[in-house]
């Protein structure tokens, strides 16, 4: 089993780059290059929401990367404390030009779901099966 990684990334826009690069650094040197691009892009968009429902100026977020026989796991811990509303995959119409986030992630990801984190704020966690053939990211 490989050791699990993290790294804490700053609250401005350019973190979300360094976090796709920091996933893809990090499952290539695990061996593990079967989901890259799914895992590259749903690391992309949990970060974007982040930064955008669960940091603020002072506070980032953390990348979190694990992996078991199975699976590869993956959480961004945010510090804002939570909001009444759980993060949830949007119903959005064709006109809607932002939101999806959370569909791609659904549908790219073999399981999601968001917990709590202590003292404030929230994680949300995905996971990929470790031996998914390809790299390429898969349809939405």
């Amino acid at each position: 089993m490989p050791d699990a990684k993290q790294k804490f990334f700053d609250p401005r826009p350019e973190s979300v780059s360094l976090a796709r690069e920091f996933a893809v650094t990090t499952l290539s040197s695990w061996g593990l290059d079967g989901a890259t691009e799914d895992i590259r892009l749903c690391v992309s968009e949990l970060a974007s929401n982040a930064l955008a429902h669960g940091s603020d100026t002072e506070h980032g977020f953390l990348v979190k990367m694990d992996a078991d026989e199975d699976f590869v796991h993956v959480e961004v811990h945010d510090s804002r404390p939570r909001h009444r509303r759980e993060p949830a995959i949007a119903h959005l119409g064709e006109a809607d030009t932002t939101g999806r986030g959370l569909q791609i992630v659904a549908s790219l990801a073999d399981g999601w779901g968001v917990e709590d984190r202590r003292p404030s704020g929230k994680i949300v966690w995905t996971r990929f099966k470790a031996g998914q053939p390809g790299g390429q990211a898969r349809a939405c």
